[in-house]
Order: C-alpha cells, then sequence, then structure tokens
C-alpha cells in the first residue's frame, strides 16, 4: 500500500516554514507529494503580509496555476500589476519574459493560495529583476527528492560554446 494519503485538509498540513531576507517568506505543504502525484506539482502556501513567495521569475517549460483561498494580494504579470482576492485565479503560461510572474501579499492578513504547476523537466528559470538564470534536470520542479543538475547563472556570464574544448 502507497504511503500517500488520498484525502488531505489543508488545516492540517504540516507546514515548512522559510525566510529569506526582508521580502519572501513562505509557510507551504507540498500538496502533490503528499497525495502521490508525479505529473502535476501543487502546493499550499500561506504567505505572510507584505512578502512573496519567490522573485519575480518566468518558466520556459512549466505552466502555473494560482487559487487565491483568503487574503489579498498583487499579482504582476509581464509589465502589468492586478489586484487580487479569495476566489480570484491567475495563469503563468511558460514562456518568456512577458510571462514572468510574481504573487506579493499586500494585505494585512495572511495570503493563502494553491499553487498548480505542469511537472516538465527539464526547465529554464528567468528572474528579470536581477538577470539571473536557473537551470534545472533530473526532477520536475516541486517534485521530492534533489535535481541531478542545478545551475543559477546571470546572462551576461555567458561562454562561448566551444571555450575549453
Amino acid at each position: 500500500m502507497s504511503e500517500h494519503k488520498p484525502v488531505l485538509h489543508l488545516s492540517e498540513l504540516p507546514l515548512e516554514v522559510f525566510e529569506r531576507g526582508e521580502r519572501f517568506a513562505d509557510a507551504y505543504a507540498a500538496v502533490g507529494a503528499l497525495l502521490g502525484l508525479k505529473h502535476l506539482g501543487v502546493s499550499y502556501d500561506v504567505i505572510p503580509p507584505g512578502k512573496a513567495i519567490c522573485p519575480f521569475h518566468n518558466h520556459h517549460a512549466n505552466d502555473e496555476f494560482y487559487v487565491v483561498l483568503e487574503g489579498e494580494g498583487t499579482y504582476r504579470l509581464g509589465e502589468q500589476r492586478h489586484p487580487v482576492r479569495a476566489g480570484d485565479v491567475m495563469g503563468a503560461p511558460a514562456g518568456g519574459r512577458d510571462t514572468a510572474h510574481h504573487l506579493i501579499n499586500t494585505g494585512s492578513v495572511p495570503l493563502r493560495v494553491l499553487v498548480i504547476s505542469s511537472m516538465r523537466e527539464p526547465d529554464v528559470c528567468e528572474y528579470p529583476d536581477s538577470d539571473k538564470f536557473l537551470v534545472m534536470a533530473g526532477k520536475a520542479p516541486g517534485a521530492e527528492g534533489q535535481a541531478s543538475f542545478r545551475h543559477v547563472g546571470r546572462r551576461g556570464d555567458g561562454v562561448d560554446y566551444w571555450e575549453g574544448e
């Protein structure tokens, strides 16, 4: 029998908490992994007021879908900012920098969201605000375990294809 549960209640999930600097914090659970999902990533995130889960970014291989369960925030997609509240859903399609996205809790209570994503790998993420990129392979985003290849760099650090050969 599988160790995954067929039914979970959001209020009973064991949440992992992290904080990074002044702008990023979250309490989250990898719901998809707990349910045994292999090709669909699902996380439950509780974002404190004034914080975001992660930097402004886009995925080249994965779509993301957000469901706001409670609270208010600002959804940044490309050059636009959209106010969001409980009951709103947002999509972040795979693509270039025009699909970069970021969810910020601009309300006064925790922002509770479900984040759902395709689990395609390898994936390349770009971070337009800092001009960084992330390449990850060997583990779909949101899957359990470590990626067999993960590299973060800056676009300006590129080398010639034949260098060192």
